[in-house]
């Protein structure tokens, strides 16, 4: 049994569907968001970490770009320096002027957090998620980094994608 099997049969999380690429990530999560209970908040607020989430962010705001919402990304878990995420005519989500967070529909946590040396705990995240109460949180990560970090003792996810890579160097 590979490590990967073995983080599966033993998820804390309950496997509903495995699906493939990039439209496996995106399409769940845009189910995830149009299932909001209308009148929940206007903003999808991401966490992430600069750099190697906000590309990832950009890509998951595109999937949902049809959707009456602000997209807010917030640099590791300081929501003083949360920005607007707008729509650019010919390049996709790029990052704006700097916003609050005010009606927050959905958090995203992104698994970059949970990488080790970021220097962001799982308690940290945790007491972010209790600030806004009853605000449903979707984890999204790459390769069981929230599992392989022992995040699911501290932060509840209503909804995890958890998507692998298989990379080829020719």
């Amino acid at each position: 049994m590979t490590y990967y099997d073995k983080l599966i049969t033993q998820s804390i999380m309950t496997t509903k569907e495995i699906l493939q690429g990039i439209p496996g990530m995106l399409r769940p999560f845009k189910g995830f968001i149009e299932g909001l209970k209308e009148g929940t908040g206007n903003q999808i607020v991401f966490y992430g970490v600069p750099g190697t989430c906000t590309p990832f962010v950009e890509l998951l705001c595109y999937a949902i770009r049809t959707l009456s919402y602000e997209y807010v990304f917030v640099p590791f878990v300081d929501e003083t320096n949360a920005v607007l995420l707008e729509e650019r005519k010919n390049v996709g989500f790029q990052a704006g002027k700097t916003i609050p967070i005010t009606r927050p529909a959905a958090l995203v946590i992104m698994g970059g957090l949970a990488m080790p040396q970021i220097p962001v705990t799982k308690d940290q995240v945790a007491a972010v998620i209790a600030t806004h109460t009853g605000v449903p949180c979707i984890g999204i990560c790459f390769m069981h980094m929230f599992e392989k970090e022992g995040w699911f003792d501290k932060v509840t996810f209503d909804n995890l994608i958890d998507a692998n890579f298989e990379v080829t160097v020719n």
